[in-house]
């Protein structure tokens, strides 16, 4: 049962709390617990773990998915208990957009990849569990996490409906075409074989 009565005004806090959780830049934050050096200038530049693994340090970027993933999950899991299942799925998208489009970083952040994991195991362990094995898969067959990534957003929907929860396809979509445009520059490479492989880069 949740804590509070829904209303229109508790579900707008409960987005701009989780986005403001989402906009957290942990890839930058254990960059510089590191000692690595501003991560906006290594590689190709973005906030999320597989930059952080172009460093060198598998610490950090096992760190950085992590709180990655969790905050997304968290948002998820505070919200849902408090609020209801509605703020949870709204907590979701706000703490995924808040890692895209993060207020401390100039609204330039990642790419959202653990976070929508993230946000997918909190809303519903088995989808959340079939999209992290389905980026499992497709990265240890291709060695591209970017790959990877459209492929386990954009088979997310077809999860939802599997596992019996059609009302959570909305939400899917949403996420999955944020992933999708974020990764615009990736798929172009992808498309003329210029993609970097996971590990190739240090």
């Amino acid at each position: 049962m949740p804590l509070i009565e829904t209303t229109p005004a508790l579900l707008i806090l409960t987005a701009l709390l989780a986005y403001l959780l989402g906009s957290i830049p942990f890839g930058i934050v254990m960059a510089r617990i590191f000692g690595l050096g501003d991560l906006r200038a290594i590689g190709s530049g973005n906030i999320g773990a597989t930059n952080v693994l172009r460093t060198g340090n598998k610490m950090a970027a096992f760190l950085t998915l992590i709180f990655d993933a969790a905050k997304g999950g968290v948002a998820v899991l505070i919200a849902r208990a408090v609020v209801g299942e509605d703020a949870a799925q709204i907590a979701g998208f706000a703490a995924f957009l808040g890692h895209l489009y993060p207020v401390w970083l100039n609204f330039k952040g990642g790419k959202g990849v653990a976070t929508f994991l993230g946000v997918l195991l909190a809303l519903d362990w088995q989808v959340g569990l079939a999209c992290c094995a389905t980026w499992l898969v497709i990265a240890f067959l291709f060695r591209l996490s970017s790959l990877a990534a459209l492929v386990a957003a954009g088979l997310s929907t077809v999860w939802m409906l599997v596992l019996g929860r059609p009302e959570m396809v909305l939400l899917a979509l949403l996420l999955s075409a944020l992933v999708f445009i974020r990764h615009s520059a990736n798929i172009g490479r992808l498309l003329r074989g210029e993609e970097p492989r996971i590990g190739a880069d240090k």
